[in-house]
């Protein structure tokens, strides 16, 4: 395909992530408010959209907790600054295997298999703009663990984040994944034109040489929107080669925690690093509501959740829940008195 440089160009920051990085840097957000706060520094420093995992605030461990994205989500939106919001659904999808003479039992420890419908429940409640479809199986640098999607389950999470309104991003870690993304487009489960992730340099996915970069690139349908990054000392490098092969950026602590050789890196400090490189070669940097615009996306408020027990109104606001306090929550505190308290967010749980 003939490659046209980008002249607007939107940074994505990958906050966090899910790696072991939490203890190598610390400047890698663990808390809830850590995430949100780091994303929104991000956002002043010139990121349009920001990608956020969750972890454990006491061990900085990956999570899917879906109260962590909850508290996330309400506080960028709380935040006087504008940035779109994207949400993995990555997680769920984890199998690690026994060693290579043993690999039955899978280890308990390394294992995290879960349906569709609880792999995008935060997705569900949050409703951030765009959502992560990591569209494939693949071999991940670690011994005996596989990031597991298979087509069955990446053809039920994009209908579910389809029927949201939620966009999908394919996180595609090879060609075969932008192949099965072509196809998901054209069986309805995802809506075109898509928007893509081109993950370089991800072992062992896709290597992050030039060759190898152009020939996903060019897997890439005309009228779709991609994103690329690389690792470690590429990432800066792969900012300026996805704005030359018509793409955007990608920058984060998810993909890379240093500035130069020595120095630590912040979120806010790689994306002005990233913005300048955009601006000198001449493109220009969009804000979040020239993104949303361009990519047909909608900010809207989390929906409502049962303080007691996380239900999901997914009617209009609080719609249904006297009805469900009465039929499930009677019995801890009459719903004349609960419902003051959680109309104002004051109520808290039996046992918080």
């Amino acid at each position: 395909m003939p490659l046209t440089m980008s002249r607007e160009v939107f940074i994505t920051c990958a906050v966090t992530g899910s790696g072991a990085t939490q203890d190598r840097s610390p400047h890698v957000p663990r808390s809830p408010q850590q995430i949100a706060d780091s994303a929104i520094d991000a956002a002043r420093a010139g990121a349009a959209i920001v990608h956020c995992h969750v972890r454990d605030p006491a061990t900085g461990a990956p999570s899917r907790d879906p109260a962590l994205y909850r508290e996330v989500t309400d506080r960028i939106r709380a935040a006087e600054v504008d940035v779109v919001l994207n949400l993995t659904a990555g997680m769920g999808g984890d199998i690690t295997f026994g060693p290579p003479d043993a690999p039955l039992p899978v280890s308990e420890a390394g294992t995290d298999m879960v349906g569709a419908a609880e792999r995008v429940a935060h997705i569900a409640e949050c409703l951030p703009e765009i959502c992560t479809l990591d569209c494939g199986t693949m071999n991940f640098a670690e011994a005996d663990y596989v990031m597991t999607n298979t087509p069955g389950m990446l053809r039920a999470m994009g209908r579910a984040m389809t029927a949201l309104g939620v966009k999908p991003e394919i996180e595609a870690f090879d060609t075969g994944h932008l192949w099965f993304a072509k196809e998901l487009v054209r069986e309805g489960a995802l809506d075109a034109p898509a928007l893509v992730q081109l993950c370089m340099g991800v072992p062992w996915g896709a290597p992050d040489d030039l060759n190898t970069f152009m020939a996903m690139v060019g897997n890439v349908p005309p009228d779709w929107t991609f994103s690329a990054f690389s690792l470690g000392r590429s990432q800066m490098a792969y900012a300026a080669a996805a704005v030359l092969a018509g793409g955007h950026v990608r920058v984060g602590l998810e993909d890379n925690l240093w500035l130069e050789k020595g120095v630590l890196a912040t979120n806010a400090q790689l994306v002005e690093r990233a913005a300048g490189i955009v601006e000198r070669m001449g493109a220009r940097v969009l804000g979040p509501q020239e993104v949303r615009d361009k990519l047909g996306l909608l900010k809207r408020e989390p929906r409502k959740v049962c303080p007691e027990c996380r239900h999901v109104f997914t009617g209009d606001g609080w719609d249904g829940i006297n009805a469900h306090w009465t039929s499930r929550h009677e019995d801890v505190m009459p719903c004349s008195e609960a419902w003051p308290l959680i109309r104002d967010g004051r109520y808290r749980a039996a046992g918080a």
